[in-house]
C-alpha cells in the first residue's frame, strides 16, 4: 500500500482511509505552494499489505565485503512496492469534496486500514470488467492474427518480399533490420519508423504491389496493425514510372533518409513515387488509419534525359500530419525537383485520440502531437487552450519514450483512480545504446520510459482542466524503483501496466501517484512507484529545495582539509579506444573529485561540477517551451561517477569481458524538489560509497547521492547501485 505524505499529512492514495484530515487552513497560511517548497512535504513510501513477497534484498551473493554504514536494507520500507498486488484501485480518499477539500475519510485502527465494503465491491467489479475486456482484446487479436497466416501452412505471419519472419522482436519488428544498420547507432534526432523491415530493394513486381496497396505484403506483417485500415497505395495518382528501387537508407543522403531507383517516363512523377515509397517503407501510413498519400508539394524541372532518381530526404516528421519531404536528383540531367508527400486521413475524418486509429486510445502521432503540436489532437479538444504555451508535455525527440495506449479503463474527469497498458519500442540502433556505458539499455531510459507511460493518462484524466486559466507545469517529485530481472532490451517492445492511484487538487497546484510494471514478452522485469505534481509559476518560483531553503553544504565543504585525488573522464573519453565510457550525448560529466576512504560511510566519496551550457541538446527536448534538465539524467550522471570510479579502482582488471549493468533486486529511491534551468549555471553532484559487494563474477556498488543547483540542494538518490561483472550472453 502506498501512503503519501503531503505537509506532513499521511492519505492512502487507494482511497480507503487517512491518518488524519488536512487541514481546513492548509491553504490559506502561505504554505501550500508545491511540494518543492520542503524536504519533508511529499514523500512516497509502502506499508506491507498483502500479496506476494518481495525478493528479499539482504540476501548477498558470496564474499560480499562492505565498507562502513548498515548492509543494504532488509524490508526497509522506504518505497517496496507490494509484488503481486494487482487488484485494480478503489475510489474514495483520491476524490475531493466541495470546495477543493479532501474528502472525508475512513476511520483506521492503529496502523491497520480499515476495508470499506463498498470499496471491496467497487475494486472487485473494476478488476472482473478488466478481464472481460482484456479476454475480448486478446480473443480480437488471436481473429487478427490468423488473417495475417501465411497460406503455405508454415503458422507464420505473413512474409513480405525477401522478408526473415523468424527473430522479429514484437510490435515493430525488431531483428528485420539490416545488419549494416544495425551496427550504427542513430542519431538523437532521428526519425523513428514505425514499422521496421529488412527489405532495401525492390523490384518491378513488388512495386507492382504497392500500387494495389499491398504493403504488408511487401514490406512485411508489421507494416500492418490491428483495427488499422491500410488503402495507401503507391502511385494512386497516376501511372507508375518506376521500374524498380536499388537502395533504401533509413538514415542515408544527410542522415534522414535516401531513395535510388530507376524509373521510365516523367522525372516528377518519379520524384513523388520515390517519395511514396519511403513514406511507405517507414510505416507512417500507420498513424491514420484509412489514410492516402497526397502528393503536399511538387517543384521544380529536369531538362535531359534521366532514367535514375536519387531522393534525398530532407525531413520526416508527423506534426502537423505525417509527412516526408525530400529533393531529388536526376544524374545525367540538369535540375532537382522538391517534393513532400502527406499522409491524409479520409475526409471528414476525427484524428484525435481513439479516432486516428480505433483500435487504440493514442499512438505515435499523438505522442509527437502531446510533446510539440496540437495538444486537441493528442488529448481531445478539451486541452485545445494548451496548443503553442507552456503545459504539460511528453519529452520530444530522442527523449520521447512512449509509443501507444492500448488499454485504459479510466475517464475525463475521474482522477481518482485509472488502470493503462502502454507500449514503447526500443530498436537496437537508438541512440542511448549507442552512447551509453551499459550494456544494455541505461538506467535513465528506465526511468524514463516508465515515468512517461505514467505520467500520460494521469494527465489524459484532466486535473490541469480543474483549474482554467493557470499556467501549470509538470513535475517529477520521487519514487522507488527495482529491476526484477536483467534483460537485454534492444529490439524489444516494453509493455507498461501503470495504475493512476490518487489525484490531490490544491490552490495552485495538484498531485497524482502511480505505481506501475514493465514486462516484455509478458515477463515482468522493472517495477516501481512514483509521485508527480502540477505547479503554478508562483509555486515553482518559491522552490526551497529539500532543505527548506537552508544552506546544505557537500560532504566536500565540510572537510576542506580532505585529500583529493581526480580523474579526468573527459581525457578518458576523448580516447576512441577507451572501453566502458559514455560518450557524445550521454557526456554528462568531465571529471571526478574523489577522496578515498570518505564519505558519510567512510567507504569512498566522490564530487562532480559541470557548468551548463544554455545549448545543450536535452533543454530542446524537455520539454517544449518548458526547457529543464531531466531527472533521469542527473541520477544518470551519479552512474557514470560510479561506474568511472570503479574503473580506476580496478574492479575490471580481473574480468576478461567486463560490462556494466542495472543489478536486480536493489530498490532505488529518488526524491526532487527543484529542477536544472537552462541559467542555473552549474550542476553539482556527490555521491557517497555506502557498501561494495563482491560476487563471483563482478563487483556490485551501493551509493546514496545528492545534487545542487547554485545554493540549493535538489535531488537525493537513496540505494542507488552499479553492477560491472562479466559479459553474458542474455540476448
Amino acid at each position: 500500500m502506498t501512503v503519501l505524505e503531503f505537509d506532513g499529512i499521511p492519505f492512502d492514495p487507494m482511497g480507503s482511509a487517512v491518518a488524519a484530515a488536512a487541514p481546513t487552513d492548509a491553504a490559506d497560511n502561505g504554505e501550500h505552494p508545491s511540494a518543492v517548497q520542503s524536504s519533508d512535504t511529499v514523500a512516497l513510501r509502502s506499508e506491507n499489505s498483502g500479496g506476494a513477497s518481495d525478493p528479499d534484498p539482504s540476501a548477498e551473493p558470496a564474499a560480499t565485503v562492505t565498507k562502513g554504514g548498515p548492509q543494504y536494507p532488509d524490508g526497509s520500507p522506504s518505497g517496496e512496492r507490494q509484488g503481486g498486488d494487482q487488484v485494480a484501485p478503489s475510489s474514495g480518499n483520491g476524490s475531493i469534496a466541495a470546495g477543493g477539500a479532501l474528502a472525508a475519510a475512513s476511520p483506521r485502527v492503529g496502523a491497520a486500514r480499515v476495508g470499506h465494503p463498498l470499496s471491496e465491491i467497487r475494486s472487485g467489479v473494476v478488476t472482473a470488467h478488466r478481464a472481460a475486456l482484456s479476454a475480448q482484446l486478446a480473443l480480437q487479436r488471436a481473429v487478427w492474427q490468423r488473417t495475417l497466416r501465411a497460406a503455405t501452412g508454415t503458422g507464420q505471419p505473413v512474409a513480405a518480399v525477401g522478408e526473415q519472419t523468424a527473430g522479429n522482436g514484437p510490435g515493430f519488428g525488431g531483428g528485420n533490420v539490416a545488419a549494416a544498420e544495425m551496427e550504427c547507432a542513430a542519431a538523437e534526432s532521428a526519425f523513428k519508423p514505425l514499422a521496421r523491415t529488412r527489405l532495401r530493394q525492390l523490384d518491378r513486381a513488388a512495386l507492382l504491389r504497392l500500387a494495389d496497396g499491398d504493403v504488408a505484403g511487401v514490406f512485411g506483417s508489421r507494416h500492418q496493425r490491428f483495427g488499422v485500415t491500410s488503402v495507401a497505395r503507391l502511385a494512386a495518382a497516376g501511372p507508375l514510372v518506376l521500374t524498380d528501387v536499388t537502395t533504401i537508407e533509413l538514415r542515408g543522403g544527410v542522415g534522414k533518409g535516401r531513395v535510388v531507383a530507376h524509373f521510365d517516363g516523367d522525372p516528377r512523377a518519379a520524384a513523388v513515387q520515390a517519395a511514396e515509397v519511403f513514406a511507405l517503407f517507414t510505416g507512417m501510413q500507420l498513424c491514420l488509419s484509412g489514410s492516402t498519400l497526397d502528393t503536399a508539394q511538387l517543384s521544380g524541372s529536369v531538362a535531359g534525359s534521366a532514367a535514375t532518381v536519387e531522393l534525398i530526404v530532407t525531413d520526416i516528421d508527423l506534426v502537423p500530419r505525417p509527412h516526408v519531404s525530400a529533393t531529388a536528383h536526376f544524374p545525367g540531367a540538369q535540375g532537382q525537383v522538391q517534393v513532400a508527400v502527406t499522409i491524409a486521413e479520409p475526409a471528414g475524418t476525427g484524428v484525435g485520440p481513439g479516432e486516428a486509429a480505433p483500435s487504440l486510445l493514442l499512438n505515435e502521432f499523438h505522442m509527437a502531437h502531446l510533446a510539440r503540436g496540437d495538444q486537441s489532437i493528442a488529448m481531445g479538444p478539451e486541452f485545445a487552450g494548451y496548443t503553442g504555451v507552456r503545459a504539460t508535455r511528453l519529452p520530444t525527440g530522442g527523449l520521447l519514450l512512449v509509443d501507444r495506449v492500448i488499454e485504459f479503463d479510466g475517464a475525463r474527469g475521474r482522477l481518482d483512480g485509472a488502470t493503462y497498458t502502454t507500449e514503447y519500442d526500443s530498436p537496437a540502433d537508438s541512440w542511448y545504446y549507442g552512447d551509453t556505458a551499459n550494456e544494455s539499455m541505461p538506467h535513465f531510459v528506465y526511468m524514463e520510459t516508465s515515468l512517461q507511460a505514467a505520467l500520460l493518462m494521469g494527465y489524459y484524466a484532466g486535473p490541469t482542466l480543474t483549474q482554467p486559466g493557470v499556467t501549470l507545469s509538470l513535475r517529477n517529485l520521487g519514487g522507488t524503483a527495482t529491476v526484477l530481472r536483467q534483460i537485454d532490451l534492444r529490439d524489444k517492445t516494453i509493455e507498461q501496466s501503470s495504475r493512476l492511484l490518487s489525484t490531490t487538487i490544491l490552490p495552485g497546484s495538484s498531485l497524482q501517484t502511480f505505481d506501475y510494471t514493465l514486462s516484455v514478452d509478458g515477463e515482468p522485469f522493472y517495477t516501481g512507484e512514483t509521485m508527480f505534481g502540477y505547479f503554478s509559476d508562483e509555486a515553482l518560483a518559491n522552490q526551497t529545495g529539500l532543505d527548506a531553503g537552508r544552506a546544505a553544504p557537500t560532504w566536500l565543504d565540510e572537510h576542506a582539509d580532505a585529500r583529493i585525488r581526480t580523474i579526468d573522464v573527459a581525457a578518458r573519453r576523448a580516447d576512441p579506444a577507451a572501453e566502458l565510457c559514455a560518450r557524445h550525448t550521454l557526456a554528462l560529466i568531465d571529471h571526478i573529485d574523489v577522496v578515498d576512504g570518505g564519505g558519510k560511510y567512510q567507504a569512498g566519496y566522490l564530487h562532480s561540477l559541470r557548468a551548463i551550457d544554455p545549448s545543450d541538446w536535452y533543454f530542446d527536448r524537455h520539454f517544449h517551451l518548458d526547457p529543464v534538465i531531466p531527472g533521469s539524467l542527473g541520477v544518470e550522471s551519479v552512474i557514470h561517477a560510479v561506474q568511472e570510479w570503479m574503473l580506476d579502482a580496478g574492479f575490471a582488471d580481473s574480468l576478461a569481458d567486463p560490462v556494466f549493468r542495472i543489478p536486480a533486486d536493489l530498490p532505488f529511491s529518488w526524491r526532487y524538489r527543484g529542477q536544472f534551468l537552462p541559467t542555473d549555471g552549474t550542476v553539482e553532484l556527490d555521491a557517497h560509497i555506502k557498501e561494495i559487494r563482491r560476487g563471483p563474477h563482478g563487483v556490485t556498488v551501493i551509493v546514496d547521492g545528492s545534487l545542487w543547483k547554485p545554493g540549493l540542494r535538489i535531488y537525493e538518490l537513496t540505494d542507488l547501485a552499479v553492477e560491472l561483472v562479466e559479459r553474458e550472453d542474455r540476448r
